[in-house]
């Protein structure tokens, strides 16, 4: 059965996160615009640095910190900012695109590939239209970027229903 645009551009997310180098997660991120694949991205270390797998431990998982909270101690750039960065450096307009992003965890098991705060701002900042995220059911979940603006003028970005993490912290 040939698969939708969204499920054949997730699938490529998919193979992006095997370029991953966190031992904690495997997320992979495409952006498309205009029914063109213009930039990838992967949840690892920045270019030229020493990274978890070169270690063999996650500075996170030392210091037990919960998925989804502080980021700023991590080794790893995430894969949405990746790719957004990746456009970048090509000169590559990524305005009205839509992201698919892909996301298991350290057990190769499907979580939810939501982004989180930090890249939830840097998608709006960028100009996308959409975000196509998998699911730990295997399924799809899409959100119109503009929702996310719409929502946090009402209320306020801690008020946000999709958090990252919250599927993996138990």
């Amino acid at each position: 059965m040939r698969p939708t645009k969204d499920e054949y551009y997730l699938m490529i997310a998919e193979q992006v996160k095997n370029r991953g180098t966190c031992l904690r997660a495997r997320i992979g991120a495409i952006i498309v615009r205009d029914e063109q694949i213009v930039a990838t991205g992967y949840l690892g270390s920045p270019r030229q640095t020493k990274d978890c797998l070169e270690r063999n431990e996650c500075l996170r998982d030392k210091l037990n910190i919960p998925h989804g909270q502080r980021y700023e101690l991590c080794r790893s750039v995430h894969a949405e900012q990746n790719c957004i960065l990746n456009a970048a450096r090509a000169g590559v307009s990524i305005l009205n695109g839509d992201m698919y992003i892909y996301a298991e965890n350290q057990k190769g098991e499907k979580t939810d590939g939501l982004p989180c705060f930090i890249c939830k701002k840097m998608i709006i900042n960028a100009g996308l239209k959409r975000v196509i995220c998998s699911t730990k059911e295997g399924k799809m979940k899409i959100f119109n970027v503009e929702d996310w603006t719409r929502d946090w003028q009402e209320k306020d970005i801690v008020d946000d229903q999709q958090q990252y993490g919250k599927d993996q912290n138990k």
